[in-house]
Formats: structure tokens, sequence, C-alpha cells
């Protein structure tokens, strides 16, 4: 694959190579090595393993600074979300790293270029052919880039979605139990119902939520109860003023 096919590829990374064997290494995938029985020729299995760990590196980074209050455990979620199969192959796709990928003819016939694992694969190699060629910091500038806008939406949506088990892990430490849910009132037509939950912590804190359905009322439950035991233990923790 000549460099003047690839320039396409440079631009949409936005890095240029040094040494351009290196990319068309990430980009050749085991199937068409095989058919080829070239030695010379290299698959890019090995950069999609270096690739891996780098990109977890730089995401942890990214999410690190992004979100400065997060807990760990917060985090590595985020982080999975981030670098599972169809995000990655989301990215890949934008990148139209299937139309680069060398694939071998039997590959190639059943659609190869659009497969959720080969995408990603390919993307994990590229990554690590960034890194050999330009250091970590200009992995960290590609990844950066091609990665901005999903950081914040993950770290958005998992928020959103994580109020209960957050909830359940501050209720079990400071009162030893756990939350109570219970629906107490269903509005609304069947096919458009609004549900109301009651959340009881013992007899401390009852909180309410509504929702198009109960699990979202329930995190809407929870979300207000979050912040109401966050503002009563903040207040029990603040120094008395004498």
């Amino acid at each position: 694959m000549s460099r003047e096919k690839l320039s396409s590829l440079e631009d949409a990374l936005g890095y240029r190579f040094k040494d351009i064997d290196l990319l068309r290494t990430a980009l050749r995938h085991s199937s068409y090595v095989n058919e080829h029985r070239d030695p010379a020729l290299k698959d890019n299995e090995r950069l999609e393993f270096l690739g891996d760990a780098v990109l977890d590196l730089v995401i942890s980074h990214l999410l690190m600074n992004h979100f400065p209050d997060h807990r760990e455990g917060d985090l590595s979620r985020m982080r999975a979300t981030i670098v599972n199969e169809s995000q990655l192959a989301a990215v890949a796709h934008k990148l139209n790293l299937g139309q680069h990928l060398l694939l071998g003819k039997g590959e190639a016939l059943s659609h190869g270029q659009e497969k959720r694992s080969i995408l990603a694969d390919t993307l994990e190699a590229v990554i690590a052919a960034v890194y050999l060629d330009g250091g970590i910091k200009a992995a960290f500038e590609v990844i950066e880039r091609q990665f901005s806008q999903i950081i914040p939406q993950v770290g958005e949506r998992l928020a959103a979605e994580d109020f209960k088990s957050r909830l359940q892990e501050l209720v079990q430490v400071q009162f030893k139990t756990i939350p109570h849910y219970e629906v107490v009132a269903e509005n609304g037509p069947d096919h458009d119902k609004t549900f109301e939950v009651r959340l009881s912590i013992g007899t401390s804190l009852t909180t309410h939520g509504t929702g198009k359905s109960k699990k979202a009322a329930e995190q809407a439950a929870a979300c207000v109860a979050l912040q109401k035991l966050k503002d009563t233990l903040n207040t029990s923790l603040s120094p008395v003023k004498e």
C-alpha cells in the first residue's frame, strides 16, 4: 500500500509517520499474511497487544484529568465502557480503517472490513504504531483527539445510571442497611405511564422520584437521596465555630 493511499488515514489520525511501514503492519490482518506465505510479512497481532496497553494508559490519564473527583471504581467502569469492542469499532469506522485493511480473500468476502472485532483490534494496532513511531506524546495526542468527545459523554451517562449503586455503597457504610424502593403510583395510559417511587433508608430518610420506567424513577429517587445524605454528612463533619 503506497504512502499516497495512506495519507488520508494519516490526515484522519492527525499524525504523519516517519516509518510508514509501522502503519502498514498495523493494517495487515493475519488472514492476509497466512494467504501470502511471505516470511517477511508480519501481521498486526503483536501491535494490537501493545496498543491495548497504550490505550488503557492514556484513557486512564484522560479520565483522571476530566473527572478529578471521581473514585477509582467509577473511573474503572468508565474506562471499561470506552475501550470495549463496540466503542473502539465506532472510532475505527470514523477513521475509515476498514477501507485500508489488508485482509485475506476469505475474510474480505465475509466483509471482514466491517467486523467490529477486526476494526477494534486494528485500531489498537494503529495506536501502537503511532507509539512506536513517535513515542507516548504522539500516541497521547492521537488518542485524545479521537476520544475527546466520547469521554465526557460516557462520564455523564454512567453518572446518571449509577446513582443507585453509589447510594447503596454509602448507606451500607453509614447505616449498615440498604435502601428500600417501592412503587407508590402509576399515572397515565399503558403506552405512556409515569411511575413514582418512594425510597426509604430505615427511618432516617425518605425521598421520591418519578420516571417513565420503574428503573428511571428509582434512579431519580436515589439521586435526591444521595444529595441529601451528602449534605447531611458534610454538615455533621463541619468544624463547630466557637
